[in-house]
């Protein structure tokens, strides 16, 4: 291979010019991605339920020489909300080049035991979590496939591929979640259903020149406390939860041009914790 075909080559993976949306975009992992987006050359649109949270990100961001980010809060679970978002983007941009559907939601009792698990906490996660999806998708996923192209990269877990193993929650503490912690089966029935949804997309949408796929983040050292990442470790290949930046190379992969015949897929970014 010579220079100029590498060169040509690493640029696939480039993001200029791209216009990047990202739901979730103020959380931990979300603004870590809209940093990284626009360091990658993408124009990206912050998108959370908090204005404040969404600018302060983008002010941030657009202090970083070459990157360009802009504020624009939605609240995934009211349609006109959404309606009025993307036409939003629409008219700022005149082109949506990636939908990444991050948001998710943990409610009040998010961690209550199944056996008295609120339908209150479940509408209030699958709001988001689905149906935030669902519209989000609805609006900005119809306008790519009226451009004739785009990519849809919607974000499962794990435990929307297999049963979380209960026994490594004994004793798991994560303060900023406000003590103990498990995966209730409203994450894992959610999760999963995002996985569907993609490859429906990914079909019906595929033939306009959209790709839709999964990305599946495994655990995430974010702060729990050293129990649980230590019984969590112990599950995976690797021996170790992941960094956050490394789900980073996935979402520039799928955002970019060197993944324009992947469609339909879930890409697991778990340490082989599924593989076992």
């Amino acid at each position: 291979m010579t220079n100029t075909q590498k060169y040509k080559s690493l640029e696939r993976f480039r993001l200029d010019e791209k216009v990047v949306v990202v739901t979730g975009g103020t959380g931990i992992l979300g603004s870590l991605y809209c940093k990284r987006l626009s360091e990658a050359g993408a124009k990206v649109v912050i998108a959370d339920l908090d204005k404040l949270k969404c600018q302060q990100l983008a002010d941030e961001i657009n202090a970083l020489p070459g990157c360009f980010a802009i504020a624009m809060d939605v609240d995934l679970t009211n349609e006109q909300s959404v309606i009025t978002w993307s036409q939003r983007i629409i008219e700022a941009f005149g082109v949506v080049d990636v939908l990444f559907n991050n948001a998710a939601a943990k409610s009040l009792n998010f961690f209550a035991p199944l056996d008295n698990f609120p339908l209150e906490d479940w509408n209030k996660v699958m709001a988001v979590n689905v149906t935030g999806m669902f519209l989000a998708s609805r609006e900005l996923g119809a306008f790519m496939a009226k451009q004739g192209k785009g990519s849809i990269i919607n974000v499962s877990s794990v435990y929307g591929v297999v049963g979380p193993d209960q026994r490594i929650y004994e004793g798991s503490w994560y303060e900023e979640m406000g003590g103990a912690i498990n995966t209730p089966l409203i994450y894992s029935a959610t999760k999963g259903a995002v996985i569907a949804m993609t490859r429906y997309m990914a079909t019906y949408w595929g033939p306009k020149g959209v790709r839709t796929n999964t990305l599946t983040p495994g655990g995430v050292s974010s702060g729990q406390n050293s129990l649980f990442n230590e019984k969590y470790s112990a599950r995976v290949p690797l021996g170790r939860m992941a960094e956050a930046e490394e789900m980073v190379g996935a979402v520039l992969f799928l955002s970019s041009d060197a993944s324009s015949y992947i469609n339909g897929q879930n890409i697991i970014v778990d340490g082989g914790w599924t593989a076992w």
